[in-house]
């Protein structure tokens, strides 16, 4: 676990409703900004992609973002146990704005897709340490009021970006939609200087170098391998290609020298015992499931609207709001629910359940299909996440050491946004050869050469088709339809899994000690201002695996009463 020491004459932090909330202002802003960017592409994709020639590596947008949020994400967790959280998140912060500037003046496709990937370093942050930093000041017992508005903050984020995509395509600029973020960081920037007064650490032992390479060098190699037809191009690489299949072998090889390293390093970026933790593997399992799911879903609905049904870039935002609604409605009654009953397991079964059943659902898509009955399907997704994604992470953080919750939800997060990215671009790849293959017979069939008509397969935007004559623009719409529609049968079995692995989460019960309570960093303010410390009989440490391995015996899971001392900041628990 992280191994730090506590910085010299440095006071504890007092924790009361009026800290708690205003350092819950500066998460919330960050966290708006890194989930908006995750959709915001989503109805302006295809004007952003024709306008940039860029038509076949169109899932690169999203794939260079999330990739980097997944390389990001572990090593803002591991520094902000080992150092503390307040400048990481500043860091994170300031980084993204400057991304933000560097995409909206993007002069081609391939500077978009690089300035995409450095928001990517700087969204991981605000993700992963806010929800580090809501552990670390709320117990887990009271967390939901406060995770239930964060997962609904991510749901509002993922259907309101596509809104407002749309509305920057269609009445400004699509690069708006990188400039919207930057008085947002500003003010985001200056919330968290002023308010996110959280406690510094040093380190006491070696940073996990060859870590951190590994785990770079493994998890681009994965999305580079299963988006391999993105990257390529049309006139890319087979499978028997002798460079991808180096390529296949060179991620193998990072992972399994990666698997070493972690083994043998002082302290581990990824420590590997939090695998035998049965609720975050378990956990992680269904992050990953709902990665994969969910974020290919939101990816292309917005431009299946635009292009098969015929709704203009706004339009198509507007109708992706129904999703919002049951993500909101459902994360925050969850949340609420979880305080009130103290317990947590039935609300990711129903979860699973219901997204799978609404993933089930979308493979009826047509591209006549009534607006009505499209605003339900997704509602249903969309009830079906919020009860899901918060959820599993609160489960997570209960069930470690408080000296690991930040590794310990990078480590989940990390591996839902792994299984995002190879989503994403297995499902690009999908959707893109059945579109390619549609259009280019659907127009063979009919006798149309569409780039003689200025319409070539490879830079197909909204307003291209609604020009089209009736004709190649009915050979568009159900090119779109048939492509998109059958595609999610893949997702369905991987879902499925997802559903059995819900039924194996144990239901352990919810600490009542804040994380810095827990480490000896902050007492808490009782209503009549003595700053006390709060526990669960003794606070001690928490987790489903012992972190002594050297007597190798089982620590008691969250939240159950100990005898044993309550952690101080800078304790080292040898493993």
């Amino acid at each position: 676990m992280a191994a730090t020491a506590p910085v010299a004459d440095q006071p504890k932090v007092v924790l009361n409703k009026r800290t708690v909330w205003l350092i819950f202002a500066a998460l919330m802003a960050g966290m708006f900004m890194a989930s908006l960017d995750q959709s915001i592409l989503g109805t302006a994709m295809p004007t952003i992609v024709g306008e940039l020639n860029g038509v076949e590596h169109q899932g690169w947008l999203i794939t260079s973002y999330i990739l980097a949020v997944a390389i990001a994400m572990p090593l803002y967790g591991k520094f902000g146990d080992v150092w503390g959280r307040r400048w990481p998140f500043l860091i994170s912060i300031g980084l993204f704005t400057v991304a933000s500037i560097g995409a909206g003046f993007s002069p081609s496709f391939g500077w978009l897709v690089f300035w995409r990937g450095v928001q990517g370093l700087g969204g991981g942050g605000l993700m992963i340490l806010s929800q580090a930093i809501i552990a670390d000041i709320v117990p887990a017992r009271e967390r939901g009021k406060y995770m239930g508005p964060m997962g609904a903050l991510f749901g509002i984020s993922a259907v309101l970006g596509p809104l407002l995509g749309g509305l920057f395509t269609d009445h400004a600029d699509w690069r708006w939609c990188f400039w919207l973020n930057i008085p947002i960081g500003i003010a985001a920037l200056i919330i968290g200087w002023f308010t996110m007064r959280l406690p510094s650490h040093r380190a006491t032992k070696r940073i996990d170098v060859a870590g951190i390479v590994l785990l770079s060098l493994g998890t681009s190699g994965i999305v580079l391998a299963t988006s391999w037809d993105s990257w390529s191009g049309s006139d890319g690489y087979d499978w028997s290609d002798p460079g991808l299949l180096a390529l296949v072998l060179g991620t193998l090889l990072a992972i399994g020298l990666f698997i070493v390293a972690e083994q043998r390093a002082q302290d581990p970026l990824l420590p590997l015992h939090l695998f035998k933790n049965r609720t975050f593997a378990i956990a992680s399992g269904v992050g990953l499931v709902i990665g994969m799911s969910m974020f290919a879903a939101l990816g292309f609905l917005p431009t299946f609207l635009q292009m098969a049904t015929g709704s203009g870039v706004t339009q198509s935002g507007m109708q992706m709001l129904p999703m919002m609604v049951g993500v909101m409605l459902t994360s925050i009654a969850s949340g609420l629910a979880i305080v009130r009953l103290g317990k947590y397991r039935i609300f990711p079964i129903v979860g699973m359940a219901v997204v799978t059943l609404g993933v089930m659902w979308l493979t009826r898509l047509t591209g006549d299909i009534s607006i009505a009955l499209f605003s339900l399907m997704i509602f249903v997704l969309g009830a079906g996440l919020g009860l899901v994604m918060q959820t599993i992470v609160l489960a997570v953080q209960n069930s470690v050491d408080p000296r690991e919750i930040g590794t310990a939800t990078s480590a989940n997060n990390f591996i839902r946004e792994i299984g995002a990215a190879v989503g994403t671009a297995l499902f690009s790849t999908i959707f893109t050869s059945r579109l390619v293959d549609n259009l280019t017979e659907g127009f063979a069939g009919a006798g149309i050469d569409p780039a003689a008509e200025g319409a070539g397969v490879d830079s197909l935007t909204p307003q291209a088709v609604d020009a089209m004559p009736a004709g190649m623009k009915q050979i568009v719409v159900d090119s779109y339809a048939d492509a998109l529609a059958p595609s999610f049968w893949y997702l369905v079995p991987l879902l499925a899994v997802g559903f059995l692995l819900t039924l194996l989460l144990r239901e352990v019960r919810l600490s009542d000690t804040a994380g810095m309570v827990a480490r000896g960093e902050a007492v808490v303010e009782s209503p009549d201002g003595v700053a006390s410390v709060a526990h669960e009989g003794a606070a001690g440490p928490r987790g489903e695996q012992a972190a002594d391995a050297a007597s190798q015996s089982a620590a008691p899971e969250a939240g159950t009463a100990t005898e044993v001392e309550p952690v101080q900041a800078g304790t080292t628990l040898e493993r």
